[in-house]
């Protein structure tokens, strides 16, 4: 039963706006700040909070204990990993596998490229440790039933090399060993001694995921050593921003359920955000099939549901497997913020992306032309029915002039399309832009047997719906839901 005299906060945090609804002793609020405004706030979901606070209470939140929870699906987990801004990270593997990771499953997605570029790993050091464990079926010198113990790691020893680490400035450790889903109790071991020298993040594959193939179950517990310090700094830095430090913060995973924020893990946060969209979805259009069209300020996700969700068990994020199960999602870089650019005689949106900071060139903060600077000179975005965020004091509406100069400027450099007028130039990215997100449908419905025909195009208002529009007629999709509220809150 909740409480009418406190507050809950439901918050989106994306890539380049910050959705948040109340729910306050005087009524429902809604407030729409961009993620990142460092001139301004140093984390906009918090202050979100206190500005909904304030307008209500006319207190600071932190003198005010009065949230009952919040509940909030982010991005920050994504970032770090595109950013590459995760902890440093230190391998922990069985004698001779030091390699296993990059060598990899000599996968050929390009089987005709004469040179395979592999991405980095995301940890920078290995440690290989003498042990060794050996699936048996109840030997006699086994301590174990199914598992023959060969080696055992020499403590001395395993605490010297984790010492090393410690001396190389390696925050993070993520500890595979072969058959450790078989028999953790060498994982454990390690774990004891990088606890007694320091290490606070340390990931076992035998508890992150408890399954068989090495490779992969040590790409997905690099993959939590490596985000999980960034994550839980967010949230502390988040919880300290309160003075009532036991209010209840629950965090959206990648499979579309909430969490305790001390639950939340960096492999099963990439889908946080995109996830609560599948969510909302199922709970609203129940068994009738329906295609979720999310285009948010940095990429557009997709999905699909008829009455039961659709799952990944094996999914790779940036080239990274990870095996934790998650909601199907398909992301494309086609967003609000998904730069413009003339190359080799081509229109080109994204992949790259201006971001919440600098933003667009219509942000009014020097930011480069963007899909959302051409929905803005073609009318489909309206300033007046868009928050006044922008300018030196957050108050201005988008700049119409702003995304004209940039599309001008950037005309003169396209000889090949002389005699267009900036409307035109506009229409031709945005076509573009809706070719990228009509392939991202085509990927969860005709190319796995669906019919795309047959399902509603459940979108968002604003921007987002005038693609959505456009998609479905290409398509061949006649019932299209346009959600109203959320066009009040996404660009």
């Amino acid at each position: 039963m909740t409480d009418p005299n406190k507050f809950r906060f439901s918050i989106d945090r994306g890539g380049t706006f910050t959705d948040i609804y109340a729910e306050t002793p005087k009524g429902p609020r809604v407030l729409k700040l961009l993620s990142e405004n460092p001139d301004h706030y140093p984390d906009a979901p918090l202050e979100g909070i206190r500005r909904i606070i304030r307008e209500v209470t006319h207190h600071e939140s932190k003198d005010t204990p009065s949230i009952e929870w919040i509940r909030m699906g982010t991005t920050v987990a994504t970032n770090a990993l595109l950013e590459r801004k995760g902890a440093r990270t230190a391998l922990i593997i069985t004698k001779g596998f030091g390699d296993l990771l990059r060598i990899g499953k000599q996968n050929r997605p390009g089987i005709f490229d004469l040179k395979i570029i592999k991405p980095e790993p995301l940890y920078e050091a290995v440690v290989e440790i003498d042990e060794r464990v050996h699936p048996a079926q109840k030997l006699e010198d086994s301590s174990q039933s199914g598992v023959k113990i060969l080696r055992s790691p020499d403590r001395e020893t395993v605490r010297h090399q984790l010492q090393d680490m410690r001396r190389q400035g390696i925050e993070s450790l993520a500890i595979a060993l072969m058959h450790a889903t078989l028999f953790p109790d060498h994982e454990l071991l390690i774990a004891q001694e990088a606890v007694e020298l320091g290490f606070q993040n340390i990931s076992l594959s035998s508890e992150v995921i408890p399954r068989a193939r090495l490779v992969d179950r040590g790409h997905t517990t690099c993959l939590e050593a490596y985000l999980n310090p960034h994550i839980q700094n967010y949230l502390e830095g988040f919880r300290a921003g309160f003075a009532d430090h036991d209010t209840d913060l629950f965090v959206m995973q990648s499979d579309g359920g909430l969490v305790d924020a001390d639950s939340f893990t960096g492999s099963r946060a990439i889908f946080s955000g995109p996830a609560g969209g599948v969510v909302g979805n199922a709970r609203t259009t129940r068994a009738t099939p329906v295609i979720g069209f999310d285009m948010g300020g940095t990429s557009t996700d997709v999905s699909r549901f008829d009455g039961s969700y659709e799952w990944q068990f094996e999914s790779e994020v940036r080239k990274i497997p990870n095996l934790v199960p998650q909601l199907n999602i398909h992301t494309v870089a086609a967003g609000g913020g998904s730069r413009l650019l003339f190359e080799n005689g081509m229109f080109q949106v994204g992949p790259l992306s201006s971001g919440a900071w600098p933003g667009p060139a219509c942000y009014r903060n020097g930011g480069p032309l963007s899909l959302t600077d051409a929905n803005l000179v073609l009318g489909r975005i309206v300033p007046e029915q868009f928050p006044n965020l922008f300018g030196e004091n957050e108050d201005q509406p988008l700049s119409v002039s702003a995304s004209q100069r940039a599309f001008t400027a950037l005309m003169e450099n396209m000889p090949s399309q002389t005699g267009q007028s900036i409307e035109e130039t506009a229409y031709g990215f945005v076509e573009v832009a809706n070719e990228n997100m009509a392939r991202a449908i085509h990927e969860i419905t005709a190319s796995r047997g669906y019919d795309a025909r047959d399902h509603i195009l459940s979108s968002f208002g604003g921007a987002g719906g005038q693609h959505a529009c456009a998609i479905a007629r290409a398509l061949g999709i006649s019932k299209i839901f346009i959600s109203r509220f959320a066009g009040v809150l996404s660009a």
